[in-house]
């Protein structure tokens, strides 16, 4: 027979269980908002640098109510594997480069990936900045995912163990590319082998000779320690490389209004760094591989740059049924860029 509880104790036991609940209905709202934010890259490049002062940042203006976890280096996913991790969840941030986007059906993103499109920063940051850039970045959110800004890491330089002046000069390299359709184009164009590979695999596939050579922002080569086993750069800026910071829509669209309106904030202030970072890094980048006398660095001249240009530009053509010819005029009207003048 169940003994009577005195109404007392009774009292007493409800106010122990209802502190204990308040106290971890307390403790729970104090939990930060953890983002796991997943990149390929050194910690010490542009967007490693970038993504640190975001994650500070974050903290910030939110009061610490939300925290970036960074983890760099393909310490979580490596390039083929990312956007899934995000798309599912697994991770709440990406800033993958701008041709990942086409495997996920949105093939306008390798515009980016188009060889001279954009002379100078000037006319890339009209396109990322402005309307044309903003539109792209919708175009994600059918795919579970939303577009937060635009990262520069720099425009492209070519290194191989041979010297890289004239165009035929690339014929029969085997060259390292990222996935898209454009960059192997571009490789065609000027006699090389494109061979796609993940970036955390490249330097050893340079080193053993699987490929010649590849394209990089200078930070990016001289971080992975690629000059050390590529014996001649090429100051061609043919290309841009750049990201897009991405967030899973499902999160981003299931935080308090303020706190996303807190981590736009950061994230306005976090693009600023990150292009200026860009800039400052890729011209210290090759001032370190000059000086490191491992790799031989050779600016073109301006005929030698025209005529690589004469070469590749082409490739806007050949592209432009697969990225969309109204986004293709849209960035050349953005630029004034005319390619029936080469």
């Amino acid at each position: 027979m169940s003994l009577p509880i005195h109404p007392p104790i009774l009292r007493r036991g409800l106010l122990v269980l209802a502190a204990s609940m308040a106290l971890a209905s307390s403790a729970l709202a104090q939990a930060p908002i953890i983002i796991k934010f997943s990149h390929v890259v050194a910690v010490d490049t542009p967007k490693g640098k970038a993504a640190e002062f975001f994650a500070k940042r974050a903290a910030e203006l939110t009061k610490g109510r939300v925290k970036v976890e960074v983890y760099p280096n393909s310490q979580l996913y490596k390039d083929k594997e990312e956007m899934e991790a995000l798309q599912l969840g697994s991770v709440q941030m990406l800033a993958p480069s701008l041709s990942k986007f086409a495997p996920l059906g949105v093939k306008e993103f390798e515009v980016f990936d188009l060889p001279f499109i954009f002379d100078d920063y000037n006319d890339l940051h009209k396109v990322t900045q402005g309307p044309v850039g903003q539109s792209l970045l919708k175009k994600l959110e059918s795919r579970g995912i939303t577009g937060l800004a635009y990262w520069d890491n720099g425009f492209k330089v070519m290194s191989a163990n041979r010297p890289l002046k004239a165009v035929e000069d690339y014929k029969g390299l085997k060259m390292r590319i990222q996935s898209s359709k454009v960059l192997d184009a571009e490789m065609r164009a000027l006699g090389a082998l494109p061979q796609v590979l993940a970036f955390s695999e490249t330097y050893q596939a340079l080193q053993t000779g699987v490929v010649d050579g590849t394209e990089n922002p200078p930070s990016n080569l001289y971080t992975q320690k690629m000059h050390e086993v590529q014996k001649h750069l090429s100051v061609t800026n043919h290309g841009y490389l750049g990201y897009a910071v991405v967030v899973n829509k499902k999160f981003w669209d299931g935080l308090p209004a303020d706190i996303r309106t807190a981590l736009s904030k950061a994230m306005v202030d976090s693009t600023k760094v990150a292009n200026d970072v860009a800039f400052q890094d890729n011209k210290e980048a090759l001032e370190k591989v000059k000086a490191s006398g491992k790799t031989t660095i050779y600016t073109p001249s301006m005929a030698e740059r025209f005529l690589l240009k004469k070469a590749l530009v082409p490739v806007h053509k050949q592209m432009a049924s697969r990225i969309g010819e109204e986004v293709l005029q849209a960035i050349y009207k953005e630029t004034n860029f005319d390619p029936s003048k080469l």
